[in-house]
């Protein structure tokens, strides 16, 4: 934008001529006399507006340089003045955290003078930018807006320790692991990567250790002295046929290497961190599962997770964000009059099916249960062994315990989300059982799930729209003395996609109310 021109206005009305733009181009030239000319008055200032931000034009707040002549002073003076601008853009940015995003860097050429430190750092597997991290994290990440440093933690920031961040080893470009992946404050992460090892590195590698993951002292707040102990929860020990066993004890233990085995290798490591509603990390604590591998096979399988647990709050499980993903479990719970939903945390307080056992009696296999995954259609049974002296008052209830369960739900969450306290995001459970006239003993226990595509084409979400329960009943079947007869008890699930097929919607045409006086057309009409 170029300069701007403007005139005061002259002490005596009409005096002299308007000055244009194209008038005065030179402030050199405004000498007194032709001030003259123009008005007659030597108080008469030509101001010249130059805006130039400082940084981005898209900041919230910018600087206005604004330059002026004022002829009164012999020789005329030129001045000017740095004005605050305020950018009345909702989308504006009130400050910028990354700094190296504002400028492109070229890439470094590779010459016969610096190919072999370029080879250093960027011609392994992966590469990292560790020391960049740190920085922006000293410099930026701890910053607020005003400049000041933060007490607490914020939603993805990384996790400090008292020798720099809690470092949880991902897969980086392909499946093997980096050790240079900081976890971040409220980001429950779940990785799997390999880990190349060669016969000499059993006790070289550090992420191979139990001290790698034990020996950290978090900050309880960013760059605080206040420190949190990480904690050793489990270890679980396996042995090279996989079979697993929890130790007692919760001492450290290095690896050995013992011929082409290296003993107390670092499988996995769960993380387990308890933050307060202030921001504050309250407790770590870490599971660990150690194995005896063999160094020939040139590589092991390595699991890391961290989860995020609010102090003093029971966490509760989603099935998804908001639809249902398959394979998870279908959330249920008991209404209670006037309120929510009640949820229970046990498993038999969800919604659960019979599960099959090896010894196959329906009646010894009350209680032992299997949740019902969504999308999962499933079925299970049992055989009744009926004799001569069955009583079927006895065995309709006790059938009807072991297929229902002593706490099957009457309400299932239509979202893998819904909140307990939004009775409207729950669908009630419809049960259909037939009345008959005699004692009749269940066979069936059918759970029939209907859902929908629910929200946007693009990327649809899974809704529950209904869930009946339907109990098969049968006569119980006469028996000889002296004999028995099996009955086949059953319990399935099926999932029914109701989803209408997508089609393309016009919006109707606009209808035109026009309303006309009744003489409008006279003397025509």
């Amino acid at each position: 934008m170029g300069p701007t021109w403007t005139k005061a206005a002259c002490n005596k009305e009409g005096d002299g001529p308007i000055l244009s733009k194209t008038s005065w181009l030179d402030p050199t030239s405004c000498l007194p006399e032709t001030f003259n000319r123009c008005c007659h008055s030597e108080k008469t200032i030509l101001s010249l507006t130059d805006r130039r931000p400082e940084g981005e034009s898209q900041l919230c707040g910018q600087q206005e340089a604004l330059y002026s002549i004022d002829t009164s002073a012999q020789p005329p003076k030129r001045t000017y003045q740095l004005a605050d601008k305020v950018n009345p853009s909702v989308f504006c940015l009130q400050t910028i955290n990354y700094k190296a995003a504002l400028t492109f860097q070229p890439p470094e050429i590779p010459t016969s003078q610096n190919f072999d430190r370029l080879l250093q750092d960027y011609g392994g597997i992966h590469f990292s930018t560790e020391t960049d991290l740190t920085s922006s994290a000293e410099s930026e990440t701890w910053r607020a807006v005003n400049g000041a440093e933060t007490s607490r933690y914020e939603y993805r920031d990384p996790i400090q320790t008292a020798d720099g961040f809690l470092w949880l080893p991902a897969p980086l470009f392909s499946s093997q692991c980096a050790d240079s992946n900081p976890a971040g404050f409220l980001v429950n992460q779940a990785v799997k990567c390999n880990r190349m090892i060669q016969a000499d590195e059993c006790t070289t590698i550090p992420a191979l250790s139990m001290q790698f993951y034990t020996n950290s002292s978090i900050l309880a707040v960013p760059k605080s002295n206040r420190t949190v102990k990480v904690t050793i929860q489990s270890t679980t020990v396996q042995l090279l046929e996989g079979l697993r066993t929890r130790l007692a004890s919760s001492a450290v233990l290095l690896p050995t290497l013992q011929d082409q085995t290296c003993n107390n290798v670092v499988l996995g490591a769960r993380y387990l961190i308890t933050f307060t509603e202030a921001g504050e990390i309250a407790s770590a604590a870490v599971s660990l599962v150690l194995a005896t591998v063999n160094m020939t096979a040139g590589f092991i399988r390595q699991s890391f997770e961290v989860r995020f647990v609010q102090q003093n709050t029971q966490p509760v499980i989603l099935s998804g964000n908001p639809g249902y993903v398959v394979g998870l479990p279908i959330k249920a719970g008991f209404g209670s009059p006037g309120s929510g939903i009640i949820q229970s945390m046990e498993e038999d307080g969800q919604l659960t099916m019979l599960r099959s056992t090896s010894t196959q009696d329906c009646l010894a296999v009350e209680g032992i249960r299997t949740p019902v995954l969504f999308g999962y259609n499933m079925m299970s049974g049992c055989q009744l062994r009926i004799t001569k002296d069955a009583d079927c008052l006895l065995l309709a209830p006790a059938l009807l315990n072991v297929l229902k369960g002593q706490k099957f739900p009457d309400s299932v969450a239509a979202f893998g989300n819904s909140e307990p306290q939004n009775r409207l995001d729950w669908v009630q459970i419809v049960y259909n059982i037939s009345q008959p006239s005699s004692c009749e003993i269940p066979v069936r226990f059918e759970i029939e799930v209907k859902w929908t595509k629910y929200g946007s084409l693009v990327n649809p979400q899974a809704k529950l729209t209904s869930l009946t329960v339907t109990v098969v009943t049968a006569a119980l079947p006469q028996v000889d003395s002296g004999s028995e007869r099996t009955i086949l008890i059953l319990s399935t699930v099926t999932f029914v996609d109701i989803s209408a097929p997508a089609e393309p919607g016009y919006k109707s045409r606009p209808t035109v109310e026009a309303k006309l006086p009744f003489d409008f057309f006279f003397p025509f009409v």
